[in-house]
């Protein structure tokens, strides 16, 4: 069934058209993901979707009764209501219902009257039966499930108020899934959210039982989420019933065909022309001129003008232009920490943190927001001290930082101004670099305050590619940047003969460029010789077998203390708990450990230990 139906809508602003003549059909239950390059018009298409605004031309019409939820910036609620009472809001019809209940049952406890009792129990039954159809017992739950899905139950019992601008994006995205609307309208919901986060909601969405058009330059989560793609370019819409990795297959091929076809009419045109140019040299040498050759030179002339003449299609969009080299090697070792640890106040983020970075690997930092990412960054750029342990920035390393709060320049300051402040070059020749950062001709003059967020990372990258730097730290790099532009930046990454530390939750960009994946978890970090795929294949054994260790730490404590001790001597009872803990290191290492002459070895120390253990045991219980 059709949920949403478009036709011919147009959209200008200042005069200048963002699109037009855009047609497509939404069906329930579909989940669309609407790719493009940045300023092409997805956000005002979206808007005019969820009618915060209305097409110049056009019409869209709706299922009569539709719900629709579009993700924006969430309303401005008193400064002492906090996160829960916020997200409470989208069960307000179900809470409405419980206080009539409520109001019901104590009516229902004083009459008397028999007929008006029997009216209040139908009236009674009839709001239960909604409250439970819509799930209103599950009120609970079902705020706990997204929460914790999102990463943000430490946000339920503080004032909206005081959360920053990602918190409160996290909150109005959990706002709108409770919500549960049947059309799900969301603009890059994966911005400000932790890799577990994205994966969370990627399964969500997957089973959402309503429709789900998205804007996203997340190719992984695209490819998990969505069935279909709305690609727009140049202010055209075309419809790709696959996902992300099919979309790029099939539009490379439908290019292809539309450029043959292009160069056969062209051809075809050619052709004509040339022999409407004989007929009319032929027709003119005649003595006398013969009218009937012009005649059909004027035929073929109204033939081409009738011809429906196709656009040259543009196989190669511009983009970046990037070539980044280190331009002085660093040595060996680029940065080492030794057990390292680091508090502010009470929270503790990491302890014991090693890591070693080695000249020209690519190493990506991953993990929940919150646990200690960005503080690793600067305790790596020397901008905080640890509280213990070493970290030691290797010989002749020059770092090129990237931060996620982009900073290219004062607010006044223009483009070129802020690159020259960085690059010592002629106004030219910086002019001449700008352009391949795609800030064309009088584009350079404009204010830094004027620019997207997409715009400020190119200018920043500008930055960083004409210093003297062998060690790039990046912070999120690919935020703010469409996918031709994440697709460029890997590719230069790929290429550069530097060293490279990022944090992302970009999977696709984790897996395509990072072979070494230390990953931040329980105030510990864990380093693994791997992409990002292999890293989270190998967290979640290690959680599995963890749990397993501390079930059976429990359940040896529980049956020591099901019998009372026979015996009172201490010194079999402190060395049980010794013998206990090398069998749980040992089960830790078992885990871990692939090679086979060291499996058996520790099983057969295993075994000796157990046996020990064992033996303790019947020696304080006979």
């Amino acid at each position: 069934m059709i949920t949403c139906s478009v036709n011919q809508i147009a959209k200008m602003y200042g005069g200048n058209s963002i699109f037009e003549d855009i047609s497509f059909e939404v069906k329930e239950g579909e989940r669309i993901g609407l790719v493009g390059q940045n300023g092409g018009g997805k956000t005002t298409l979206l808007r005019l979707l969820a009618g915060e605004e209305t097409p110049d031309h056009g019409q869209i019409h709706w299922k009569k009764g539709l719900g629709i939820g579009y993700l924006k910036q969430i309303p401005n609620y008193h400064k002492e209501v906090t996160t829960k009472e916020v997200l409470f809001t989208a069960f307000s019809d179900l809470l409405d219902a419980k206080d009539k209940m409520k109001k019901l049952e104590a009516e229902m406890s004083y009459e008397g009257d028999p007929e008006a009792l029997q009216k209040l129990v139908t009236s009674y039954g009839t709001h239960q039966d909604y409250f439970t159809r819509e799930g209103g017992y599950e009120i609970d739950s079902s705020l706990d499930k997204v929460a914790f899905g999102l990463n943000m139950t430490h946000l339920l019992e503080q004032k909206i108020s005081t959360l920053s601008g990602g918190e409160q994006t996290k909150v109005g995205l959990a706002l709108i899934l409770l919500k549960n609307p049947d059309f799900l309208i969301l603009d890059e919901p994966t911005n400000h959210l932790d890799l577990l986060a994205v994966e969370w909601l990627g399964g969500f969405l997957k089973e959402y039982r309503g429709t789900v058009l998205v804007v996203s330059h997340d190719r992984y989560f695209l490819d998990e989420v969505v069935t279909k793609i709305l690609d727009l370019e140049d202010g055209k819409l075309e419809c790709y019933h696959t996902n992300f990795t099919g979309f790029i297959k099939e539009k490379e091929e439908r290019l292809l065909r539309e450029f043959q076809a292009y160069e056969e009419q062209q051809k075809k045109i050619k052709k004509m022309k040339e022999a409407i140019k004989r007929l009319k040299d032929w027709a003119n040498r005649a003595n006398p001129p013969n009218e009937g050759l012009h005649k059909r030179a004027r035929n073929m002339e109204r033939a081409i003008e009738r011809m429906k003449k196709l656009d040259r299609p543009v196989l190669n969009q511009k983009k970046m232009n990037l070539n980044m080299e280190a331009t002085d090697r660093s040595g060996n070792d680029v940065v080492m920490l030794k057990e390292v640890s680091k508090s502010f106040g009470q929270q503790v983020l990491f302890t014991d943190a090693t890591m070693q970075i080695s000249y020209q690997q690519r190493v990506a930092v991953i993990g929940e927001n919150g646990t200690g990412k960005s503080t690793l960054i600067k305790l790596i750029l020397q901008e905080l001290k640890p509280d213990e342990g070493e970290v030691r920035v290797g010989s002749n390393v020059k770092i090129g930082y990237l931060s996620q709060h982009v900073f290219v320049g004062t607010e006044e300051e223009t483009i070129i101004e802020a690159f020259r402040k960085y690059v010592a070059v002629a106004e030219g020749e910086a002019r001449n670099i700008l352009a391949r950062f795609l800030f064309y001709g009088p584009n350079v003059f404009q204010k830094v305050s004027q620019l997207s967020g997409g715009e400020k990372m190119r200018l920043r990258l500008a930055q960083l590619m004409y210093q003297d730097i062998n060690f790039l730290v990046l912070d999120e790099p690919t935020n703010h940047l469409d996918i031709e532009s994440r697709e460029v930046l890997e590719e230069v990454l790929a290429d550069y003969n530097g060293t490279i530390l990022a944090v992302s939750h970009d999977r696709y960009f984790l897996n395509k460029l990072f072979g070494k994946i230390y990953w931040i978890d329980s105030k510990r970090i864990h380093g693994f010789d791997g992409d990002y795929s292999w890293a989270r294949d190998n967290m979640e054994e290690m959680k599995t077998s963890q749990e397993k260790v501390s079930i059976k730490k429990s359940h040896r404590l529980q049956t020591s203390k099901r019998k009372e001790p026979r015996r009172k001597e201490p010194n079999p009872e402190v060395e049980m708990e010794t013998v206990e803990q090398q069998i749980m290191d040992l089960e830790c290492k078992l885990e871990a450990i692939k090679n086979v002459e060291q499996l058996q070895a520790l099983y057969e120390e295993k075994e000796q230990l157990e046996l020990k253990w064992e033996h303790l045991y019947e020696q304080l219980h006979g």
